[in-house]
């Protein structure tokens, strides 16, 4: 069969994955593909068509769902040999229901243009880690690869509360230091240890849209908080929602407006979650990319009474593949997260955390960190510098002082849902702002990653793309 009759068209408004799925039903259907064929190997097609290999997965899984292929491990994957009357019978084929959008972090090989929550993979220190992960496994002591303490590998935890101290102003002892398998990971740890299935929390709107799909499925109710230049709006919170247990917040670096919530509303929060007895979930979210001037404070260091619950990830620092996060608990809460992680899965495995910490210990991460600044104020300027030259007209750019994202506000009332869609179907990993907000709301917006645009070239060209998108919406 000819692979080009099996190539998605850029042009039609519909995700690639759903394109292919089609093409190879309308093959089998035809005849051109018979029952007992054997169908390229995910990545040979990938290759062969120029996709994302997660493209071709998506199309394989639906059709291997849809009793279309077989897959025999080892041997292959073929057509289903019961297929033996479908091309008489083309028109009674079944058409799937697409999924309504594409998630945040979407699974590919292919670092997608302004896609979001990826550091620059292309400025990580390869070297450094593959020369520590050999050590590491040389070195690994004996009591080590017993069965691990599900609070986290414990050189690790010493070496988070040592970088806290430093960087974060967080005063706080290895104890209250629980490693988890990512931000989610640690919400997970929270929800089990101090809340229940029905408790009301505040919530920041617009938010991280994944951690209040999380709350939600977890059984939490939220009452979205506004933002505004201040950051959380806490007297509209207390008038809202005043009994509420709990209260989601990223102080430093909103997510995703990127202000930094004031000095006044994090101790009237703090307030707050003292005289309610509520606990404050703190994400400090993006607080390590602040380009002008040194990371603002975070709002544990603040906390006297032991409410807040302070949350880091080295996804956006290191690498996402390494699913490590951790949650500072106040000291009161040890013995009760304790009881938690000992009836939970774990930290996870203790090669990589042992690796991160060998990685803190001998100063390579806070060399990395001060190379990622420069470089990330730097990628930020080629993406800004295109979208004005480009897009001036129809976008706002939003000042931010850190980060790894830009917003960019439309100047005119178009449904941003359907025009970050339309990016999506060409393999652009732009999102919309309305996803990230529980209200409704007028003012509406394109988030776009800039970690991975290694020149000014290369953001130029993708903004032109996009440019073209949006042209035809």
């Amino acid at each position: 069969m000819d692979l080009q009759h099996l190539r998605p068209s850029q042009e039609q408004g519909v995700p690639l994955y759903l394109q292919l799925y089609r093409r190879y039903r309308e093959a089998i259907a035809a005849g051109k593909l018979r029952p007992g064929d054997r169908v390229l190997s995910v990545r040979n097609l990938a290759s062969e068509l120029t996709l994302a290999r997660g493209t071709v997965e998506m199309a394989y899984q639906m059709l291997a769902n849809e009793g279309y292929f077989v897959t025999r491990g080892a041997a292959g994957t073929i057509i289903s040999p019961r297929l033996e009357s479908l091309a008489a019978d083309h028109a009674k084929l079944s058409e799937p229901t697409a999924p309504a959008s594409p998630p945040l972090h979407a699974i590919s090989s292919e670092v997608l243009p302004f896609q979001l929550g990826l550091p620059a993979l292309d400025a990580f220190p390869r070297k450094t880690w593959s020369r520590l992960a050999g050590r590491t496994m040389r070195s690994l002591q004996t009591t080590a690869m017993t069965y691990p303490d599900p609070a986290g590998y414990e050189p690790l935890r010493r070496a988070i509360a040592t970088y806290l101290g430093i960087s974060r102003g967080i005063a706080c002892s290895p104890e209250q230091v629980f490693v988890t398998t990512g931000y989610l990971g640690a919400l997970e740890l929270v929800c089990h240890a101090l809340l229940k299935t029905g408790d009301l929390g505040w919530y920041e709107d617009p938010g991280y849209i994944l951690a209040r799909q999380f709350l939600e499925r977890t059984g939490m109710r939220l009452e979205p908080v506004p933002v505004d230049e201040e950051g959380l709006n806490v007297a509209t919170g207390q008038r809202r929602a005043p009994h509420a247990r709990f209260a989601v917040v990223t102080p430093t670096h909103q997510s995703p407006l990127g202000v930094a919530l004031s000095l006044p509303r994090r101790l009237e929060l703090l307030e707050w979650a003292n005289h309610r007895q509520a606990w404050i979930i703190e994400d400090d979210y993006d607080s390590e990319f602040r380009y002008h001037g040194r990371p603002l404070p975070a709002l544990k260091s603040l906390d006297r009474d032991g409410r807040v619950l302070y949350t880091g990830t080295f996804s956006k620092v290191l690498f996402p593949g390494l699913r490590l996060a951790y949650l500072v608990v106040p000291v009161s809460q040890i013995g009760q997260f304790r009881d938690a992680v000992n009836h939970r899965s774990g930290s996870g495995s203790i090669l990589p955390q042992a690796m991160v910490a060998d990685f803190m210990e001998q100063g390579h991460f806070g060399r990395h960190l001060r190379k990622m600044r420069a470089l990330y104020a730097t990628r930020r300027g080629y993406l800004v510098d295109a979208l004005k030259q480009e897009m001036g007209e129809h976008l706002y750019i939003q000042p931010q002082a850190g980060g790894i994202h830009v917003l960019a506000h439309l100047r005119t009332e178009q449904d941003d849902r359907a025009l970050a869609k339309a990016a999506q179907t060409s393999g652009l990993a732009v999102h919309a702002l309305s996803d990230w907000q529980m209200c409704n709301s007028s003012q509406g917006g394109l988030l776009m990653g800039f970690a991975n645009f290694a020149t000014a070239e290369e953001a130029r060209a993708s903004v032109q793309r996009l440019k073209t998108v949006l042209a035809k919406c």
